[in-house]
Formats: C-alpha cells, sequence, structure tokens
C-alpha cells in the first residue's frame, strides 16, 4: 500500500460528473420531492446533449464523459424518477398520517438494531425495542387490502424480533406513524407482539448468524469490553459493546471502527493479496482471489444495504490493482456511486454513503501527494502514511460528521493516529476466530487471545481520548452544519495554499493556541476552586457529589440512569477514590451508572436504604458490590457520618411499607422509601432529597425533623409532588434540580419551580444549566454552572 501512496498519477475525471449528476440528483428528488429530480435530469441531457455535438470531433477523450452524463441524466429522469414518485405516493404514507392499524406481510431487509434505553423509576436500563428495515410484500388495513411494494421500519419489541434475519418473510402487525427522514421509508409502524408465521431465511443467512454467534462465543474469553468490541471490529456486530464504550468511541472519532465499511474489507482484502503475494501469484490472479474474500466476509456479515456498499468500495481498489494502473481507481469509484445509487437510491442520503465515498476519494486524491511531499522532506514512508491516511479521511468526511453529529472531534485524527496500528490486526485475528470457531471451537478460543491486546488498546485510546479536556466541540448540526464545517475547510485549504494568507493563518492559530489551550486544558473553567457540591447532569435521573478537604476524595449520592454520564462527571471533577457511593432508593434512574463509576477509582463502600425493592434492581446493586469486592451496608436512621470537611445525617425515610409491592405501578412507594441525607459542608448546609414524595415528606414534617438547609436538592427532579410547607421549612437559598431534556414526564414542574422561586431560592436546572457546582462565598453558598 505505501508503493502506491508514494506515486500520485493524473486521474481520470470523465465519469466525475455523471456521478455527481446521479448523486445529487436523486438526492434533491428526496428532500425536495420527485420534480426536482426531474428537473436535475433535463439539465443533465441539455447540458450533455450540447457537449456531445461540439466534442465530437475536437476532443475525443472527454467526449465519453459527455456520453456517461447523457446517459445518467436518461437514467435519472426515466427509472430513477418513477421510483421516487412511487415512494412518495404510497398509500401507506396517507395511512400512516392517521395512525392507521395495519397487517403488513414484510421482508426484512437488514439485521435488527438494538435501541438501548435508559433506565426510570422500576424500569431497568436496557434494550427493549429494535429497529427493522423491511420491504412490504402486501398488507391490509381495516379489511381492505393496500397496494404497497416500499420500505418501512419496524419498531419492534427486543425480545420477539432480536433474531430475524435478512431475507426472512414476516407478518407484523401495529399502528402506522409517519416516516422520519427524506429516504425511500414511507412509514414506520409500532409493532406489537412478535412475529407470526415467520418464513425461513435464506440459507447463507442462517450460516452467517451462526458464525457471528461463534465469534460471540469465542471472544468471551476475553475481557467483557472487549469481548463485545472483538465483533463489532470483525462484523459490525456492536449488540454486546456498552453505552459507555460507544460513547467514548463516538467523542475519540473511531465509532467507524464499529461499522462494516470500505476499510474492513480493504483489511480483509490486503491480508490475502499480502499472503498470495508472498507466492508470487499475478496481480490479476490476486485480485480475483481478493474478492472471492470480499465475497464471502459480505455473506458474513449480513449481506445489507451498507455491507454491500462497502463491498463495492473495496472492490474499487481491487480493480484498480487488476487493471494495473493507479488512475483507474477514481473512474471506478465514480462508477461505483453510479451503480449504488441506481441500484438503491435512499443512498443519495446515506451519511454512511456520503462518508464512503468521501473517504474513499480522500485515500485516492490527497493521501498519495501528501505521503509524497512528506517523503521528500525526510519523513519515513510508513510514517508519512500513518499521518496522510487518518488526515486525509478525517479531512474529506468532517463536513458530514459535523452535520450529522452536530459536534467536532478535535481528537479524531491523533485517536485514528494511535488506533490505526492495531485494527488490521485485530480485524484478521478476528476473522480467523470465526473461521476456526464453525469448526474448532478451542482453537477458535485461543486464537481470540491474540485479539485481546489490540482491542484493549483501542479502548484505552478512545477512553482517554475521549476524556481530553475540549476533545468535543459543539457545532450546528444538519445540512446547514456541514455545509459550514465545508466552507472552514475550503477557506482552510486556500489559506494554506497562498503565502501571505498562511502566515495570517498561522498567526490566527498561535493565539487559538494561546487563549484556548490554557482555557480548556492547562487551566479550564471546571471544576471550580473549593467545590462543595455538584449536581452531575446525568439525563433524567439523580448523582450528586459532595467533596472532602481531600484532593480526588468526595461521597457519590446515586448514579444516573446508565452507564457513562456520572463516570464522566466524576472524572471532570477529578475524584479518584470514594469513600461511598450512597444510593437513596433502587430506581434505575439513580443506581444504573453503578458499575461505571468504578472504574479507575478505589470505593470503599455501598450504602442503601432500608428499601430491596423492585427485585431486580437489588439483585443487580448486590451483584456490582460483589464483583467488586465492596461491601453492601444500610443506612440507618439517625446515623451521622463523619469525613475531612463533610458531615452527613441521615433523616429520613422516617416510616417504611411494611409489605412493600413490586407492582408498585407508579414507583410512589419506592420513591418514599429514599435516604434523606443532610451534608454540612464549607459552603453550608445541603439536603439530599432523593425521590420523596408527599408521604415521606408529610412524615418528615410532622416528627418535627430540622430540614433547614442552604441548598435543597430538589424531590423527584421537581415534580409536582412536593408539598409548600416542606418547601419553606427547607427554606433553600439555591434549589437545585436534577432532570433530563425533554423529558416526557412534564419534569420539572412550574408550579413547584414557581414555589420555590416565591421563597426566594435560586433555581437551577442539569437540563440547561449542565453541571451544577456549590462552592463557598464568603461563608455563604455560590453556584457556578458548567454550561451544556
Amino acid at each position: 500500500m505505501i508503493d502506491q501512496l508514494e506515486t500520485a498519477p493524473r486521474q481520470d475525471f470523465r465519469l466525475v460528473p455523471a456521478a455527481i449528476t446521479l448523486w445529487i440528483g436523486v438526492l434533491l428528488g428526496l428532500l425536495w420531492g420527485w420534480w426536482a429530480a426531474l428537473v436535475g435530469a433535463i439539465a443533465a441531457v441539455a447540458i450533455a446533449s450540447g457537449l456531445l455535438w461540439r466534442w465530437r470531433r475536437t476532443r475525443p477523450r472527454w467526449f465519453a464523459g459527455a456520453a456517461a452524463l447523457f446517459v445518467a441524466g436518461l437514467l435519472l429522469a426515466g427509472p430513477l424518477t418513477i421510483r421516487l414518485v412511487h415512494a412518495q405516493q404510497d398509500p401507506l404514507r396517507a395511512l400512516a398520517a392517521r395512525g392507521a392499524q395495519v397487517t403488513l406481510r414484510v421482508t426484512v431487509d437488514a439485521r435488527p438494531k438494538p435501541v438501548h434505553s435508559a433506565g426510570y423509576a422500576g424500569q431497568q436500563a436496557g434494550t427493549r425495542t429494535v429497529v427493522v428495515a423491511a420491504t412490504v410484500v402486501r398488507g391490509e388495513s381495516a379489511g381492505h387490502p393496500v397496494a404497497s411494494a416500499s420500505r418501512v421500519v419496524l419498531l419492534a419489541p427486543y425480545p420477539q424480533w432480536a433474531k430475524v434475519l435478512p431475507g426472512q418473510e414476516v407478518t407484523a402487525k401495529g399502528s402506522l406513524a409517519p416516516a422520519r427522514g427524506a429516504d425511500l421509508t414511507v412509514s414506520a409502524v409500532y409493532v406489537r407482539g412478535p412475529p407470526p408465521d415467520a418464513g425461513q431465511a435464506p440459507w447463507w443467512q442462517r450460516a452467517a448468524e451462526s458464525v457471528r454467534m461463534a465469534l460471540r462465543e469465542a471472544a468471551s474469553v476475553l475481557s467483557p469490553d472487549a469481548a463485545a468490541l472483538v465483533p463489532g471490529l470483525v462484523v459490525g456486530d456492536t449488540s454486546g459493546v456498552s453505552e459507555q464504550v460507544e460513547r467514548e468511541f463516538t467523542d475519540a472519532g473511531l465509532s467507524h471502527l464499529m461499522a462494516v465499511s470500505g476499510s474492513n474489507l480493504a483489511v480483509i482484502a490486503g491480508a490475502v493479496l499480502l499472503l498470495l503475494r508472498a507466492f508470487r501469484v499475478g496481480p490479476r490472479a490476486s485480485a480475483s482471489v481478493a474478492g472471492l474474500a470480499l465475497i464471502g466476509f459480505v455473506v458474513l456479515t449480513g449481506g445489507e444495504p451498507s455491507v454491500l456498499r462497502a463491498g463495492v468500495m473495496g472492490a474499487v481498489g481491487l480493480l484498480a490493482l487488476a487493471l494495473g494502473r493507479q488512475r483507474s481507481v477514481l473512474p471506478a469509484l465514480a462508477a461505483a456511486v453510479c451503480v449504488l445509487v441506481v441500484y438503491d437510491p435512499a443512498m443519495a442520503v446515506s451519511f454512511g454513503f456520503a462518508l464512503s465515498v468521501l473517504a474513499t476519494a480522500g485515500l485516492v486524491l490527497l493521501a498519495p501527494r501528501w505521503v509524497q511531499a512528506m517523503t521528500r522532506r525526510g519523513v519515513p514512508p510508513g510514517i508519512a502514511e500513518g499521518i496522510a491516511v487518518p488526515l486525509a479521511a478525517f479531512l474529506v468526511t468532517a463536513p458530514v460528521i459535523a452535520g450529522m453529529a452536530g459536534t467536532v472531534s478535535v481528537v479524531s485524527i491523533a485517536a485514528n493516529v494511535l488506533a490505526a496500528p492495531v485494527v488490521a490486526p485485530a480485524t484478521v485475528i478476528g476473522v480467523v476466530t470465526a473461521v476456526f470457531a464453525t469448526f474448532w471451537p478451542a482453537a477458535a478460543r485461543v486464537i481470540a487471545h491474540a485479539a485481546g491486546p489490540e482491542a484493549d488498546w483501542l479502548l484505552l485510546v478512545a477512553k482517554h481520548a475521549a476524556r481530553i479536556p475540549g476533545a468535543v466541540l459543539p457545532w450546528p448540526g444538519g445540512w446547514s452544519g456541514g455545509a459550514l464545517a465545508l466552507v472552514a475547510l475550503v477557506v482552510l485549504a486556500l489559506a494554506v495554499r497562498r503565502p501571505r494568507l498562511r502566515i495570517g493563518l498561522a498567526l490566527i492559530l498561535v493565539c487559538v493556541l494561546l487563549i484556548v489551550v490554557p482555557v480548556r486544558v492547562i487551566a479550564p473553567g471546571w471544576p471550580p476552586a473549593s467545590w462543595s457540591f455538584v449536581a452531575c447532569d446525568v439525563g433524567q435521573g439523580d448523582a450528586e457529589v459532595l467533596s472532602t478537604t481531600e484532593a480526588g476524595r468526595a461521597i457519590l449520592v446515586d448514579t444516573g440512569p446508565e452507564a457513562g454520564p456520572a463516570d464522566e462527571c466524576l472524572g471532570r471533577l477529578g475524584v479518584d477514590r470514594i469513600p461511598l457511593v450512597v444510593l437513596s432508593h433502587l430506581h434505575a434512574d439513580h443506581i444504573g451508572g453503578l458499575d461505571s463509576v468504578f472504574a479507575g477509582r478505589s470505593i470503599g463502600a455501598i450504602a442503601v436504604g432500608p428499601g430491596r425493592t423492585p427485585a431486580w434492581a437489588w439483585r443487580q446493586v448486590s451483584d456490582v458490590a460483589a464483583r467488586h469486592g465492596v461491601p453492601l451496608v444500610e443506612l440507618e436512621l439517625g446515623t451521622r457520618l463523619d469525613f475531612p470537611g463533610l458531615t452527613l445525617e441521615v433523616l429520613g425515610p422516617r416510616y417504611i411499607n411494611p409489605n412493600p409491592d413490586d407492582s408498585d405501578s407508579d414507583g410512589t412507594n419506592i420513591n418514599n422509601t429514599s435516604v434523606v441525607l443532610r451534608a454540612t459542608t464549607p459552603a453550608g448546609k445541603v439536603l439530599l432529597t432523593g425521590d420523596v414524595e408527599l408521604l415521606a415528606q408529610g412524615d418528615l414534617l410532622a416528627d418535627g425533623v430540622d430540614l433547614r438547609a442552604d441548598v435543597l436538592k430538589v424531590p423527584h427532579h421537581g415534580s409536582r409532588y412536593s408539598l409548600p410547607p416542606f418547601l419553606a421549612a427547607v427554606a433553600p437559598r439555591l434549589a437545585l434540580i436534577s432532570v433530563g431534556a425533554g423529558n416526557p414526564y412534564g419534569h420539572p414542574s412550574k408550579s413547584t419551580v414557581d414555589t420555590l422561586t416565591a421563597d426566594g431560592a435560586l433555581v437551577t436546572r442539569t437540563d440547561t444549566d449542565g453541571d451544577t457546582a456549590v462552592i463557598p462565598d464568603n461563608g455563604e453558598p455560590a453556584v457556578v454552572r458548567r454550561g451544556k
């Protein structure tokens, strides 16, 4: 590959206008309507006709390019526009607009994609829904047949639908809803119950699924995160990857490693080519054998549209190798774009398709020239390639990623450079493991151990890159954000090419480094000095941190609804020692992140209240405590705990229901078992109330408990179930509400916020203010907001 990158031959651009015409024409047709595609087609045919007439004798070399543009215009005007018309006028769209009930017989197009849901109240965090792309075979609504052969998205229950395979025919019963996005999907179906009358999947899909299961079993000998990552690296199977690992890979700009892309196929093809080159096999025969390996790999990964796209992109390089000409790569890429858009017009609006095409184009057009330039300046070829390849891929895909994610990862290039050396070995070892797992599981488990160090390295790079201050910067999302990023890159490219502008750009970068780096990295504004209490932004849940006077040592109260946010909040605060984790009660939005806070920290004990329901939550907490070898203790009423610079008093719960019921539908009984703590800190007294509701608040008032505090962690995310006399008895100066943005519960309640404000409290909310700290200010509490 180095030899190929070092030479940068002139590329053949003749097919590029045809590819752009088809791509942009279908894109506009999907975004604006079929008429936009037709207008683009007419314009392309008119331009191509003029060029054909003008160049028929004068420029015969470009005549073929004009002919290709003419054909592209005809394809856009004919079959592609017709497909757009059918999709945009499909009868299911009208039914979806009124939420009609339907029974559809569909063919599954892709493997189910699990949707992870954070826990809340008595509902355990985890996967409850899968998204299944499918094509309608026939259907009916209200006893009337529905004539449709379009695409739908099924939102189905996870346990019953997780194992359906592409190619299977199944029956889906449920209610329709309008589809989101601008592809060929005509509606979404909220499915009820299991798939009845499920047909049999094609034999190759069944075989591929058995291989994937064998790979997961073989990889289970590794650490839990590594065992989940290896199938993701090899075949894009991320079903076992934790939410925290997914977030870290996304923030580090490494999420593409867990999706089957052209790079996966390039690694497999490259390994096959190197093996064949060792046996002195010719280029055309090598390309043929590598092509067969690609076909096998596509079948292994399920043969879904995204995998087919990656396969076509991987075949581009093989075609160039078979022809023996590097300048054939760009025409092959353009031809691949044409074929894929004609085969599946929905790819025109696919972010994955755009990323594949742009990344391949960057490797073809930019990387070879950069490698050549760096080697001329004395940079070793291997190092030059290691820098040029990820840099080219990052720059050409940055506008798409910025528009898609609404963020820009500033550590992406460095993280990819660090990850690059182990990606290919891990992928090859994973494929070999999968092959052996089908007939010799014991050998496969031995081979899987060789992929462990590579997977652990990738996990380490992602974790530390994601935690660098300022690793992810906010950016406008959508098409406007992508266009803005593109303009920024164009300006940057122009500035680099002109000496005077280059000097100005260097001065701007120096200023940015002098201002941003000290502020964001060397002396960031978070955490504030001498913080005493922090309400972490963990979404719809609770996680509060109480500082001791020992650096890096703090008490944690609750851990949020899912793995990741509480751990990240503790990391931002520099907390690496936690003498005590207090779980106010056993609802999912308070215990969901418990396991993740152990990462890289020493924890003394886990403390709970008297409640033991829901039963699944108590088992989960007990399992975490046992696995990490920490004691699980119960806090009794009246207990006083002293730490350096911090005192905790247990004020509640006052009374416990002697007959707890797991079927507590709204969670009120469990909420009222919340541990109520009063903390004495350098910033004043802080009352932490868990989710206590009316009954428990009334018990505290009836017993005459001294509730006065300078700071109140408002009960139950600011719900309406707060007694005004209870809030008045606390009389806080600051009231902190831990709540998730856009939550479906209406938290916080306007009446609760109004009552607190009327009583003179300053109200803050984690959904708008982010992490919120309380610091001492001349003997009184003051608030510092980190911001979103």
